[in-house]
């Protein structure tokens, strides 16, 4: 029953599993991860009888999905070796399976498995063999998954998939980027608990009927008669787009969480046999809902997660024999933060916390974006539309189909940001190609460089606006504005004086910064004083210099001889006197600087925000808050955060020194194994080591017996003998008045005649 590229990923799983007990797989949403989990599962029992499967879902909508794919393996409900349940299920009632020994646990979204209720599962389990089925293995934080599972095993793309025929074609439109509906995306500025868009700011500027209206008219315009599903805002964003649809005779039903779930059932079971033509939804089906005649995917809902990016077009991406494509309708520019499906994702650095499953708001990601937009287009699409199609499925198949990528960032570079004037009005606006992303409104543009345009406005007030025209610093009537290199500005004022922006924080400096670079953190030097590049900018004192700033990779230490002025607590008495004057600037945090705390066994630190509260930073991940100074649970306690955090670093620090001497261990052995016929050698009185006529052990010693095995015994002086490697290394010291190797890896060491010892040499 499985497909060959599935056999393959079970193979490997199977063989991986004599090392690792706990590991994740990544597969694309409609490969069929749940059928492979149940072959799975299946060869697990068979290998005795005492074998027992836990299979635990996100949600409890995906438990009878996944008990319907087991069961046609011959694996039914009343098995009772095998268990499907939810993890609010059994969060709730661990007391009721406390005598029950999984031999295997399988997650279900593996992606959500940081949460606590799921790492009760290995706290409980520690012996049980741990899989986890994922699309998406990436966070918005950057936190890694590799506190879990082992190792990652990673499928073929998305791109591959389509090649091969398992995944259908798509083709996609997006809004444009100089839209109404873009602008209104753009100024988003709240976030949630989770990092992503605040679900009540997008649904006070999304919710609205002109919105809905072009909800609407997309869909006519692009799917009309299909099926399809719309991503929604909120529980009253989705009923007010099924509303309105319905009002324009699309069957539309709107579906939520408070849906009940016998309602929902018959909602989808109706989706399916073709009664209801849309299901508007609020997170419902991003996840394991298996309908392939999917027509189109209609993404209404901002996000800058990945991993909601790929779920939600992925529930369009699956194959039918009647399905030529799937039509991909992007209302919120997601494309523009992502890229197409068919784009590359490092999972491997995802899955270990190098880099976040997120889009990124940034001028640059605004210039990756429309590098495709510029590439292909449809001339049969009306210029003064409301979307723009991206890409056709024909023409997606014709890239697919000759090897190359899709759109490679690295064959054509994004259309450069260029000005126009209008003859009429005589102002200046601005262009990528031959699209306008900004009306003439600027009296003057003064330079442009990447994203941004240095202008003046018509209140004759200079400043700086992106490629969509948003003010991004609005300064006072200055004569003339510039760019210069590592994003910094110069404007010059009406008394010919110049001074500088720094544009990654606003700041104004009346000298010329010079910038600094510490690895991946840049300070700026004014004269004798420094400056961070965060938005809460630290200032040095005047007496500090190159030598108080100590680069330490992910972090920079600052000695700023300000201890007064630095009350907060540290992790050892001592770094209480050596660290009570430091400072620390995290790689990759724009936010903020921080007061140095100390630093744990492995390398990561304590730091204070200077409010009170702690955190944890590591390289490779966001810090963490983990204490206050005035606690309300015993766990934000300093004293208690720290004590754990010691502990958890020591582990990691002996599993690092480990890996180390496995690693330095596997290059010795590389090293000698490329060293061949090595045979002692004499130069003048002394002896040592070649191989052909590569000197491998200069001439030092006074005799050199023949190597056995990897070993060769040296004398240095008269009756002193040691060992050496044929490397060179000195693995016993020369003061044994007799050594002899044996064949099996060990020396006999005579330390005077009639007392030895042995030695064992690897």
């Amino acid at each position: 029953m499985l497909r060959k590229y599935q056999h393959t990923i079970k193979h490997f799983l199977f063989s991986e599993w004599a090392q690792h007990s706990s590991i994740m797989i990544q597969m694309p949403t409609g490969t069929g991860k749940t059928h492979l989990l149940a072959s799975v599962i299946y060869d697990h029992l068979k290998e005795g009888q005492y074998q027992c499967v836990w299979i635990v879902a996100h949600r409890r909508e995906l438990v009878e999905q996944i008990e319907e794919t087991v069961a046609r393996y011959g694996i039914s409900k009343s098995d009772e070796r095998v268990k499907v349940m939810s993890i609010q299920w059994l969060s709730r009632h661990w007391e009721d399976v406390k005598d029950e020994r999984p031999s295997l646990i399988v997650i279900d979204e593996a992606h959500h498995a940081l949460a606590e209720t799921y790492k009760e599962l290995w706290t409980r389990y520690p012996n049980a063999k741990k899989l986890g089925m994922t699309a998406t293995p990436c966070r918005l934080n950057r936190k890694g998954f590799t506190d879990l599972f082992d190792m990652l095993i990673i499928s073929d793309s998305i791109a591959d998939f389509i090649r091969q025929g398992w995944l259908s074609a798509f083709d996609y439109v997006s809004i444009r980027p100089n839209s109404e509906d873009q602008r209104l995306i753009d100024c988003l500025e709240k976030r949630g608990a989770d990092g992503d868009f605040q679900v009540k700011e997008m649904d006070t500027v999304l919710n609205r009927r002109p919105s809905i209206e072009r909800l609407y008219e997309s869909v006519r315009q692009y799917a009309n008669g299909k099926k399809g599903i719309v991503y929604a805002v909120s529980i009253s964003h989705a009923r007010n787009i099924a509303e309105y649809y319905n009002n324009k005779g699309v069957n539309a039903v709107a579906i939520d969480s408070k849906t009940p779930a016998k309602l929902r059932k018959q909602m989808v079971e109706d989706f399916r046999q073709g009664k209801i033509q849309v299901l508007v939804n609020v997170d419902v089906f991003s996840e394991g809902f298996d309908c392939p005649d999917v027509e189109f995917v209609q993404l209404a809902r901002p996000t800058l997660s990945l991993a909601k990016y790929l779920q939600q077009v992925g529930r369009g991406l699956r194959k039918t024999r009647v399905k030529e494509s799937c039509m991909i309708i992007d209302n919120v520019g997601l494309y523009r933060l992502f890229g197409l499906p068919t784009a590359y994702r490092d999972w491997q650095a995802m899955f270990e916390g190098r880099l976040a499953g997120k889009g990124y708001l940034t001028a640059n990601a605004r210039n990756v974006s429309y590098m495709a937009a510029g590439q292909v287009k449809d001339e049969t699409l009306n210029a003064d539309g409301l979307l723009e199609t991206i890409v056709s499925h024909g023409q997606l198949m014709d890239y697919l189909q000759s090897g190359s990528s899709l759109f490679d960032n690295n064959a054509s570079q994004a259309e450069a940001l260029k000005t126009y004037k209008d003859r009429q009005s005589g102002l200046w606006g601005l262009k990528m190609g031959q699209t306008i992303t900004t009306k003439a409104q600027y009296r003057t543009v003064f330079d442009v460089k990447d994203y941004r345009a240095a202008v003046r406005f018509e209140d004759n007030r200079v400043g700086i606006v992106d490629g969509n025209g948003n003010i991004r610093m609005k300064l006072n009537r200055y004569r003339y504005m510039k760019f210069l290199p590592d994003d910094i500005g110069a404007v010059t004022d009406n008394a010919g004086h110049t001074f500088y922006i720094d544009l990654k924080t606003s700041k104004l400096y009346n000298g010329k910064p010079e910038v600094l670079k510490y690895g991946r953190i840049e300070m700026l030097r004014v004269g004798k004083v420094y400056y961070s590049r965060t938005k809460h900018v630290y200032k040095s004192p005047l007496g500090i210099n190159s030598f108080d700033l100590v680069p330490r990779g992910f972090y920079l230490r600052i000695y700023t001889g300000l201890a007064d002025n630095c009350k907060f607590r540290h992790i050892d008495s001592e770094d209480a006197f050596l660290h009570q004057d430091c400072v620390c600037i995290l790689a990759d945090d724009e936010d903020e600087y921080y007061g140095f705390c100390g630093e744990l066994a492995d390398g990561s630190i304590v730091i204070t925000d200077g409010k009170g509260n702690y955190y944890h930073a590591m390289d490779g991940k966001e810090k963490q808050y983990i204490a206050c100074e005035h606690p309300k649970t015993q766990d934000e306690d300093f004293d208690v955060a720290v004590s754990r955090l010691k502990s958890e670093a020591e582990a990691r620090a002996a599993k690092m020194r480990e890996n180390l001497q496995r690693e330095k261990e596997k290059k010795q052995q590389t090293r000698l194994a490329q060293i061949q016929d090595v045979v002692p050698f004499q130069s003048g009185l002394r002896w040592g080591l070649r191989a052909g006529s590569r000197v491998i052990v200069p001439p030092i010693y006074r005799s050199i017996q023949n190597p056995v095995g990897n070993y060769c015994v040296v004398e240095t002086n008269p009756r002193q003998w040691g060992i050496i490697r044929l490397d060179g290394k000195v693995v016993v010291e020369a003061r044994y008045t007799n050594v002899e190797i044996s064949n099996g890896g060990t020396a006999r060491l005579t330390v005077f005649p009639g007392i030895t010892k042995t030695v064992n040499l690897k």
